[in-house]
């Protein structure tokens, strides 16, 4: 599978865990995850490689309790390591 195709699987699955997503240039600086106002956002940093804003994404994902609970593709589950994807 492509990284584009796993970027955008991440993506959708922090979405239906509660993230707010935004993607702003940071010159290499930060990114990842973080809380403001009560809310949860990922911040990927858009001078990075798609590889890379794939990982700060699965990083959030892999720190958040409820994706156990998380219906996943596959494809997503065996990146993140799940032996059971929905």
């Amino acid at each position: 599978m492509h990284t584009l195709d796993l970027l955008d699987q991440a993506i959708a699955t922090a979405k239906d865990l509660g993230y707010q997503i935004r993607r702003e240039w940071l010159d290499g600086q930060g990114g990842g995850v973080c809380e403001i106002a009560g809310k949860r956002w990922i911040f990927l940093d858009l001078s990075l490689s798609s590889m890379e804003q794939l990982d700060q994404v699965l990083d959030a994902l892999k720190s958040d309790p409820s994706l156990e609970q998380t219906p996943l593709t596959p494809q997503l589950g065996q990146v993140l390591g799940r032996r059971r994807a929905a």
